[in-house]
């Protein structure tokens, strides 16, 4: 949900990495060219080259969220997007992708608290929408919309990460935590020298 932390979060996780091997997209309202393709498309568009780490800022479910709760498409082509949600995330993993899905749990009071904050503080009137409001009024519908997306959505490949986001440092924290985790299994490594190290010190050595 708005002010659960997203951007924040980036940020933070992004600090302790190498930038040249991330590559964040934010996703947005889709385009007039986006629509006239699969709801996929963009998101394919925005992977990671094999290497790097790729970190999405909103993504494909908003494709099952918003949607849902706004009608944008009818409810039959809405459920069979779950399915195909299911089949690319099991692709990316049989691609050797590892996907890491986190959902940033926000209670209704402190997303009240936040955007108090943003409207009391003119330097974060840009982050402010009168939008919000009427995005609070749907909390029930968009409730029940995370509750489908992660049931139907949560799999062997790619399951679900549920983050308490009310605080701040514990957010940073366990998404900070979740990824060591999963950088520690995957055990990454410094590619071999392709050339006669030695060699190539010894000539060094006679400039």
């Amino acid at each position: 949900m708005d002010t659960s932390g997203k951007g924040g979060t980036v940020k933070h996780v992004i600090g302790f990495l190498n930038p040249s091997g991330c590559r964040v997209r934010a996703f947005k309202a889709p385009t007039p060219e986006e629509r006239a393709h699969p709801f996929l498309w963009r998101i394919e568009k925005a992977l990671p080259e094999p290497g790097e780490i790729g970190i999405f800022d909103r993504s494909h479910y908003e494709d099952v969220l918003i949607a849902r709760v706004r009608d944008l498409v009818p409810r039959e082509r809405l459920d069979r997007r779950y399915d195909e949600i299911n089949r690319f995330e099991k692709s990316l993993a049989e691609d050797g992708v590892t996907v890491v899905k986190v959902f940033l749990h926000l209670s209704y009071e402190e997303q009240r608290n936040r955007l108090l904050e943003r409207l009391d503080n003119p330097e974060k009137h840009w982050k402010f929408s009168p939008g919000d409001i009427e995005e609070r009024a749907a909390w029930p519908a968009y409730r029940e919309a995370y509750e489908i997306a992660l049931d139907r959505c949560a799999t062997d490949e790619a399951p679900w990460y549920l983050v308490p986001a009310d605080r701040k440092w514990y957010r940073n924290w366990a998404i900070s935590e979740l990824l060591l985790e999963h950088l520690e299994a995957l055990d990454p490594r410094y590619p071999p020298a392709d050339f006669d190290v030695d060699e190539c010190r010894r000539r060094l050595l006679m400039t």
